[in-house]
């Protein structure tokens, strides 16, 4: 018997990560208890998706469980032992904002949950492939010391910069920068996953994604960009810009893209690495790039309001290298870019968002 473990499986990746795997194992175990309801109110809950999996995959079983517990995680990996396969592990608390008011609460989720997690598989299926989600907030605010110049309606690179064909690579520095409480907290997971393949020898890998975006994405103001800005273009509520005039860039990755890459480490699983990955130039937008889409989209004007006040941490400017994870696994590329994405999240998001 095959089984995979997904840490986080009513969110966005990770449900995208149990569709992924199911076809392939034997058993999918998704872990959540809906967390992500308490960080960002009751339109974040992620029930709805855990009830959809299990509608939907025959062979999936969820265990309402905290990931910090201990005893609960020995338990769960106890019972499959040596049969699992895979650990995928996507639970987290993920917002920059949320974290700074409850640094604690962030800290031992992001921190302390994937060391419970690495144990769990390090004591009863060491030969497991562990997959860590990681996220470019690693790298904290070094990337805002890039010369950056505006075109249009976003920050570029000038065409000669190092980073302007490909974007970011994982040889940028994660030292000596503004990271967040958040980033410092997956910052810590992400060394964490490293070092367990290092030092223990165990197959993990960690990926370091840019915004992760879909139409399973329960978007809220304090995370999920793209999702929340289709909700509110969709149902003519009011968004607000947070700094950089609208011009910060980002990367767009749609869950399934990234569950494929997730598929592609487990069959050929690394040891201790950690690469970037993202949409890449193939999928990136500004904000104001994406309102206009929004407003396309919906065929209505949206609600703009402005705030001077940018994130701590927050990047102006971030666009994925993914040659570096394409050449380990298999040329792996993602297949929908911005608008594809978010014509994904209106057409499914629609009835949802109106109930």
């Amino acid at each position: 018997m095959k089984v995979a473990i997904v840490t986080g499986v009513g969110g966005l990746v990770g449900a995208a990560a149990a569709r992924a795997f199911s076809p392939i194992m034997d058993v999918v175990v998704g872990v959540d208890n809906d967390m992500r309801a308490d960080f960002f109110g009751a339109n974040a809950s992620t029930r709805w998706s855990v009830e959809q999996l299990r509608g939907e995959l025959a062979n999936f079983r969820n265990v309402d469980a905290d990931i910090r517990d201990i005893s609960a995680m020995n338990a769960l990996f106890g019972d499959f032992g040596a049969n699992i396969a895979a650990v995928i592990h996507c639970a987290a608390q993920p917002s920059h904002d949320w974290a700074a008011s409850d640094p604690f609460t962030d800290f031992t989720v992001n921190a302390n949950g994937t060391l419970a997690i690495l144990e769990a598989t390090r004591t009863y299926c060491p030969a497991a492939s562990f997959v860590f989600c990681s996220t470019n907030k690693v790298y904290g605010d070094r990337p805002n010391s890039l010369p950056l110049i505006t075109v249009g309606q976003r920050y570029e690179l000038a065409a000669e910069h190092e980073y302007a064909e490909y974007g970011i690579d994982e040889s940028m520095s994660i030292d000596d920068s503004t990271h967040s409480i958040f980033g410092v907290s997956k910052a810590a997971a992400d060394l964490l996953v490293q070092e367990y393949g290092r030092y223990f020898g165990m197959k993990t890998v960690a990926v370091r994604g840019g915004c992760l975006t879909g139409p399973g994405h329960s978007g809220a103001q304090l995370h999920g960009f793209l999702a929340h800005l289709m909700r509110c273009a969709a149902t003519n509520q009011p968004y607000t810009i947070f700094g950089y005039d609208g011009l910060q860039v980002r990367d767009n990755l749609h869950a399934h893209d990234l569950a494929e890459a997730f598929l592609a480490i487990y069959a050929h699983p690394g040891s201790g690495r950690a690469y970037n990955i993202g949409g890449g130039r193939h999928s990136n937008c500004s904000m104001l790039e994406a309102i206009e889409m929004c407003e396309s989209i919906t065929g209505t004007k949206m609600a703009i309001t402005y705030d001077d006040t940018a994130r701590i941490g927050d990047h102006k400017w971030w666009i994925s290298d993914t040659r570096a994870f394409s050449k380990d696994f298999g040329d792996w590329s993602p297949v929908y870019d911005v608008p594809a994405i978010l014509e994904a999240i209106y057409v499914e998001g629609r009835s949802r968002w109106c109930e």
